[in-house]
């Protein structure tokens, strides 16, 4: 066990792959080149993200996260369900 996960703070690798698939909400649409915000289930709720994506998408729909940018942005495309 490496001292991160002794010492029980997570590792950043870890959070990164557990946004990656998610399905999340649009709270704020999301323009062509201009973040929006999306709400993702994190830690059994959720939390809002600036969000990134390359087509404009309309509040309210499902979106999945593709990357993450920083701590708290994310690429995401619309989800295909």
């Amino acid at each position: 066990m490496d001292a991160q996960r002794s010492s029980g703070i997570p590792d950043p690798q870890d959070q990164q792959e557990s946004l990656l698939g998610k399905v999340g909400r649009v709270t704020v649409s999301i323009p062509l080149r201009g973040p929006g915000e999306v709400l993702l289930p994190v830690r059994g709720g959720s939390e809002a993200f600036a969000a990134w994506s390359d087509e404009p998408i309309a509040r309210h729909s499902r979106v999945v996260v593709v990357e993450k940018l920083s701590a708290r942005s994310v690429l995401v495309t619309p989800a295909p369900f």
